[in-house]
């Protein structure tokens, strides 16, 4: 199969391999001759698209044409454009989809004492603010003799805030760091402060309530003499408390699960993307929990989800949530429009409703039923929407401090980062798959080369669970843990 024809409306298809001109190919009955170099990822016109008529991909507009456009000629960036503004008016339209029939799993995780599920044990130093990100990082480097018997890491997680922030900025690095405090991979947490910086320890402490005083401990440098030896001696007792927790088995339905692309191509609409969609669906199905993100690359693909909403209130903040990153664009002297990278266009993708329309296909056909705010916890199973950027560092980081136990991260193009949680870079296509072997988990290029949707999402769940019994993903054996906090503000 050389192209594919994603939905019955379209008319373009998206090549599978590099396409010659004169070469004849064949899509849903249809014969075609090449008319020009197509590569693998891009569109082909299937029929005459005329100047100034939608091109539609997924069965969605995705752009218009600037010209007139021939069937069998190459369609993107030269002659298409984005057919997005600024303003848009939603209508309520609940849509309802049969979920497949998934039997109960389990998976061997860790119970912690409040009776939440986690899949890591680990110590995490949190800094308070970014003058003590060297101290964390020693502090890291002495005691990682701590990580034995069932603790599984000691990390420390460098930024540059906590000083020097005034309003949201200030409250949003607060609620964040607080986020990843009580994250259920983290068996011991050291907060790490200098004392002297305007998240103060008592403000942190008011953020973060009630917490058990055997799994967090507090450190201000500035009031002992030696820092090294005392946050030493406070992971010390970390280690023994967190040691004291061993894997055992816990209903998958305990999961929650992060969604997340990055360095998209012409493929991960079809293959990544859907697949973790299924994957999404059967955990839900299960009583578990998945999280979608990226609210900017949801533009031109939004009523996909918004029709999902499982009532009006969901749907209006659903809708909130969409227009007021729209409204901190324009704010910012910025068009909603301009979002596919680079690398995205390099790969295929040509307009930012091109990339949105696959980006959705990560939240599956499951009803949404709660939409979060930035750095706010999960706390309704199903299939949620969480309000942050399309920046990988940043959402991901969003994405764990939601509770995410893990994070499915679809790629094109291949990028080696990790998060605070476990972050499973999928494959779109198996080129990269093969090439990038050393980043890359999971391969659902097999899509394209005729495995199911279904099949790749059943095996993705697969993958998921052996994941969260303890096998680490490729970043995880680099060390690889990184987080990033959005910022809209003055730097004092």
């Amino acid at each position: 199969m050389d192209i594919i024809k994603i939905h019955p409306r379209d008319n373009v298809a998206v090549a599978l391999a590099d396409l010659c001109p004169g070469t004849e190919i064949e899509v849903a009955g249809q014969y075609l001759q090449v008319r020009e170099n197509v590569a693998r990822g891009h569109k082909i016109a299937l029929v005459e698209i005329p100047e100034n008529t939608p091109v539609v991909k997924y069965g969605n507009p995705i752009g218009i044409a600037k010209a007139e456009i021939l069937p069998g000629q190459w369609v993107h960036v030269h002659n298409m454009h984005t057919g997005l503004s600024e303003d848009s008016e939603y209508r309520y339209e609940h849509q309802v989809y049969t979920l497949p029939e998934v039997s109960e799993r389990t998976f061997r995780g860790f119970r912690r004492a409040d009776g939440r599920a986690a899949i890591r044990n680990e110590i995490w130093i949190i800094p308070t603010v970014g003058c003590v990100n060297a101290v964390a990082e020693q502090l890291v480097r002495e005691n990682r003799y701590l990580v034995q018997g069932s603790v599984e890491g000691l990390y420390t997680f460098p930024h540059p805030f906590g000083c020097s922030q005034m309003g949201e900025d200030h409250a949003q690095t607060r609620r964040i760091l607080a986020d990843l405090v009580h994250h259920p991979n983290a068996g011991g947490v050291l907060v790490l402060s200098l004392g002297c910086e305007n998240l103060t320890q008592e403000q942190f402490r008011a953020e973060l309530g009630e917490i058990d005083e055997d799994r967090v401990k507090f450190l201000v440098c500035q009031n002992v003499e030696d820092e090294i030896a005392a946050g030493s001696a406070l992971l010390k007792e970390l280690a023994a408390y967190a040691g004291r927790f061993c894997r055992e088995d816990i209903p998958a339905k305990e999961l929650v699960i992060g969604m997340k692309c990055g360095g998209s191509d012409g493929l991960s609409g079809i293959t990544a993307n859907p697949a973790v969609g299924r994957f999404s669906d059967l955990l839900v199905a299960m009583g578990g929990t998945t999280i979608l993100t990226e609210v900017p690359e949801m533009f031109g693909g939004e009523t996909l989800l918004f029709n999902r909403c499982k009532d009006e209130e969901t749907f209006d903040r659903a809708v909130a949530m969409v227009n007021d990153f729209k409204e901190y664009f324009v704010s910012h002297g910025q068009v909603v429009y301009e979002n596919p990278s680079p690398g995205n266009k390099a790969g295929g993708i040509t307009t930012l409703e091109d990339k949105s329309c696959g980006c959705v296909q990560k939240g599956g056909s499951a009803q949404i039923v709660d939409v979060l705010s930035y750095g706010e916890r999960v706390k309704t199973r199903g299939l949620n929407l969480l309000s942050g950027p399309g920046n990988d560092l940043v959402s991901s980081t969003d994405l764990t401090a939601a509770g995410c136990h893990m994070i499915l991260f679809t790629t094109g193009r291949g990028t080696p980062f990790g998060a605070p949680a476990p972050t499973v870079k999928i494959s779109t296509n198996t080129a990269l798959y093969t090439k990038k072997k050393n980043w890359i988990d999971f391969n659902a290029g097999t899509v394209a080369e005729g495995e199911s949707l279904d099949d790749c999402g059943r095996r993705l769940l697969d993958f998921v669970l052996e994941i969260a019994g303890g096998t680490k993903t490729k970043s995880e054996e680099k060390g690889y843990r990184e987080i990033s906090i959005f910022k809209d503000g003055v730097v004092l």
